[in-house]
């Protein structure tokens, strides 16, 4: 059989293995619903083995890369999970203070695409965290499935007080000029948003396909943003009219962009999701927003 490729997967491939990544439907549920679409000689399996993540053969920047300075640290998170583990970069040649970028990985922890993201932030000139919010359980488990449960079990109130203390961690590093700005990605991209609405001196954030905070939460954001959508992403999508209102009405700085013919999860460069033109535009905009703010 010859291998899949993604324009063989239909929409609804797309869009159920959405519902399971977000827990809308367990593991068994998933697989019952995904054989509806093995046919003409594609199985069950060809069809978990492609839509499910593939870290091995993706990471754009290695974890020994020699132009970075890349190390677990770990930070007190007193009103989250106490001490709470996170992947530091920074180029290696750097003179002087640098600005600081935070980021937030999706709803399974700290998996090796979030990690690869922070490596990517440092080479372009940033000081980045990246933390974990399932350390009080032991951390990323090493895989997604057993990372979506662990994190289901913790408060998501909480991990935002993981990620806020992660920012005066950040702050106050003595690489760190001070100036800081938060990415995240799905649960990461409603983190960043909820960052902006309770941390004042905020800088930039950009969230991608993130959730929304309320009208009233959205009123006390301080910070400029620049919002990263997926044109096929209905769920999240939904909730954009109102937010757009409450920032618009408070005269919030934002940007909003809209990446034709992509489902959530376009910028994950290890799931068949991945739309690599929509994924480096979104990530060239990023890191020109964030050297364009963070100064």
């Amino acid at each position: 059989m010859k291998p899949l490729k993604k324009e063989d997967i239909s929409q609804e491939v797309f869009d159920l293995y959405d519902d399971y990544a977000h827990n809308k439907i367990d593991r068994r549920k998933f697989v019952e619903k995904l054989s509806l679409y093995a046919i003409g000689g594609v199985t069950v399996s060809s069809l978990l083995s492609f839509i499910t993540p593939n870290y091995l053969d993706t990471l754009l920047v290695k974890p020994d890369d020699p132009r970075l300075v890349s190390e677990y640290i770990t930070y007190n998170s007193p009103k989250g999970g106490g001490n709470i583990k996170g992947l530091l970069s920074k180029p290696k040649d750097t003179k002087g203070k640098l600005p600081g970028v935070l980021v937030v990985h999706e709803n399974r922890g700290l998996n090796p695409y979030i990690e690869d993201v922070g490596r990517r932030t440092a080479l372009e000139g940033f000081i980045s965290l990246a933390p974990d919010a399932l350390t009080p359980l032991g951390g990323y488990p090493g895989n997604d499935d057993d990372g979506r449960a662990l994190q289901r079990q913790r408060d998501r109130n909480d991990m935002l007080e993981d990620f806020i203390a992660a920012f005066e961690y950040l702050k106050n590093h003595e690489d760190c000029d001070g100036n800081i700005g938060v990415v995240g990605f799905c649960f990461g991209g409603w983190i960043s948003n909820m960052i902006a609405v309770k941390v004042p001196d905020l800088k930039a954030a950009v969230p991608f396909y993130g959730g929304q905070p309320s009208a009233e939460e959205a009123a006390q954001i301080k910070a400029p943003l620049m919002l990263q959508f997926a044109e096929l992403d209905q769920r999240v999508n939904a909730g954009w009219p109102d937010y757009e209102a409450a920032l618009k009405e408070n005269n919030i700085e934002y940007t909003a962009h809209f990446y034709e013919g992509v489902n959530h999860g376009f910028h994950n460069n290890t799931t068949p999701r991945y739309d690599a033109k929509a994924a480096n535009l979104a990530w060239e905009r990023t890191i020109a927003f964030f050297k364009d703010k963070l100064k």
